[in-house]
């Protein structure tokens, strides 16, 4: 069904689609009372912009990172439109092939990768990234049963330091992350080891992902680059053919402008590492949240609204359970909220502090605190923009709340907005099968 509407970009766009979701019946009361949206259109926009920060003389893969928005239409979507997948863990593996990855198209990084799961890639041609000496020692072993087809290379923690939000920064002086460049002997160790597998003709590096400063990302991958030239000057030919520099562009969660940009960010690449431009390296990129975020935006229904020791508080169906993050550490992930009427209109009248809370059975389950919003109703809908990425995409199955339905959305030229399914609503708890039928 398509639902034809005005408007264009932004705040407009998002009404636009929420209002088109709400004549289809897409949010409804007493039935689909939570819903996230990706707009499929923006999404190509972002894409397009990754690919033409980066040079085309360059040989270069841009590896959705599948954490960042798993559902596999939406890994379609980035695959049509010419990106790889970067996976971690087996389950991820498996949703970038039912989305028609080809293996070499696939890079699977992970600290904790099985012994089955390293034969399984190699004997797919799945790339590989090392994290560990021992990793290296298990692929050793499975290489030494025949030859794989992977490109082979070893995560190497640069040790640049945090950025703002410390469980977000994976190229600190005691990260879990990768091979430590300047713990005493490692570099020596790590040398030595290209030296031994001609196989390992990669680099990876990763700094972290929001809260990081480009500057501080762009030294991660300097440092990854030296080490590569390094590596080559030490075995005496060009053995690393190329580098994944990882993701980690952070998102502009304060407004709806796109700041930085990937433009921004090669900018910063150029200065620090210039080798990476030369041409004598094949890029990987693994950017997951600067893709998504800003692409997608949840809505839900308001059910009830109270006031408690004269604070209003709205209490609606999106909460823990899809903005997980946001509610367990609020200063480090505040999301905007946007107040819309049962149409899915913008609210308009004086700004109320008031509380957004969500639907689970725990007191600090809340969107947002004293957020200044037109007053919310019973009935009306609250939309959390920015969540294309890591929010309603993955669940927790807190109180066994369902997963919302997904919806990606088109608007075309005229204003007609037009819905595909991406996940359908489902029980986190589905219901058991008795013995002997009913």
């Amino acid at each position: 069904m398509t639902t034809t509407v005005s408007g264009t970009h932004t705040a407009g766009r998002r009404e636009q689609i929420l209002r088109a979701a709400v004549q289809q019946g897409l949010l409804e009361p007493g039935t689909a009372l939570l819903a996230g949206f990706v707009d499929l259109d923006g999404v190509e926009a972002t894409v397009t912009s990754l690919h033409r920060a980066f040079p085309a003389s360059l040989r270069t893969l841009h590896a959705f990172a599948a954490k960042a928005n798993c559902l596999v239409p939406v890994l379609a979507e980035l695959r049509r439109l010419g990106m790889g997948c970067e996976v971690a863990s087996a389950g991820e593996l498996d949703q970038a092939l039912e989305a028609g990855f080809a293996p070499e198209q696939i890079v699977f990084d992970s600290p904790a990768k099985t012994r089955a799961e390293l034969t399984r890639a190699l004997s797919l041609g799945v790339a590989v990234n090392a994290d560990s000496f021992q990793e290296l020692a298990r692929l050793d072993a499975i290489l030494a049963a025949g030859p794989s087809a992977s490109r082979l290379g070893v995560r190497v923690n640069p040790q640049v330091g945090a950025g703002s939000i410390g469980a977000m920064s994976t190229a600190t002086a005691t990260s879990k992350f990768g091979v430590p460049l300047e713990d005493e002997g490692n570099r020596q160790r790590l040398l030595e080891a290209y030296r031994e597998r001609p196989w390992l003709t990669w680099v990876h590096t990763h700094v972290g992902s929001q809260g990081c400063p480009l500057d501080l990302i762009a030294r991660g991958v300097a440092k990854a680059v030296e080490f590569a030239e390094e590596v080559n000057a030490h075995v005496g030919r060009r053995q690393v053919t190329g580098i994944d520099i990882g993701g980690g562009l952070p998102v502009n969660f304060d407004s709806d402008e796109t700041t930085p940009g990937f433009d921004t960010y090669v900018a910063h690449l150029r200065e620090h590492a210039p080798a990476l431009f030369s041409g004598a390296y094949e890029i990987v990129t693994e950017f997951g949240r600067s893709v998504l975020a800003k692409n997608g935006f949840m809505a839900a229904y308001v059910e009830y609204t109270k006031t408690v020791g004269g604070r209003p508080i709205a209490i609606t169906h999106a909460g823990a359970q899809v903005a997980t993050r946001t509610v367990f550490a609020p200063d480090a992930w505040p999301l905007r909220i946007e107040a819309h009427d049962h149409l899915g209109r913008a609210k308009q009248g004086r700004p109320v502090p008031q509380d957004i809370a969500g639907p689970c059975c725990f007191a600090g389950d809340l969107l947002a605190r004293e957020r200044a919003l037109p007053l919310l109703d019973v009935g009306d809908l609250v939309v959390v923009p920015d969540t294309g990425a890591y929010y309603f995409s993955t669940p927790f199955h807190y109180n066994s709340l369902p997963e919302p339905a997904v919806h990606g959305a088109r608007v075309a030229a005229d204003g007609s907005v037009t819905f595909e399914p991406l996940r359908p609503a489902r029980s986190a708890h589905p219901a058991p099968v008795l013995a002997g039928g009913l």
